[in-house]
């Protein structure tokens, strides 16, 4: 049951996430066409840059209790999806705070 513990964290991180844009109207809130597209190029990037440290063998998902079993790819855990949705919309909610 512990397996569901780290996903459930980001669900909830994702959440509150969505809660500060809202109230502020930092990203999605004030354009979400643009936000959607920067999630996506950012997300992107980094799943290239998972990809590729999986190849090169500098990744690898490993035996956790906190993690989910299944994975995308060899090496590539569920979850890693939810974990870089949370570190690209972070960024991007800083990003515009600061700038606000």
């Amino acid at each position: 049951m512990t397996h569901i513990f780290y996903c459930a964290a980001l669900v909830i991180a994702i959440c509150g996430l969505l809660v500060l844009d809202a109230q502020y109207k930092l990203a999605f809130w004030y354009d979400h066409l643009r936000t959607i597209k920067v999630l996506g190029i950012g997300m992107t990037v980094f799943i290239i840059w998972d990809i590729l440290g999986i190849l090169l063998g500098i990744f690898s998902h490993g035996d956790s209790l906190y993690s989910l079993p299944f994975v995308i790819a060899p090496n590539f855990p569920i979850e890693e999806l939810l974990f870089l949705f949370v570190f690209t919309y972070t960024t991007l909610i800083l990003y515009r705070g600061v700038k606000a």
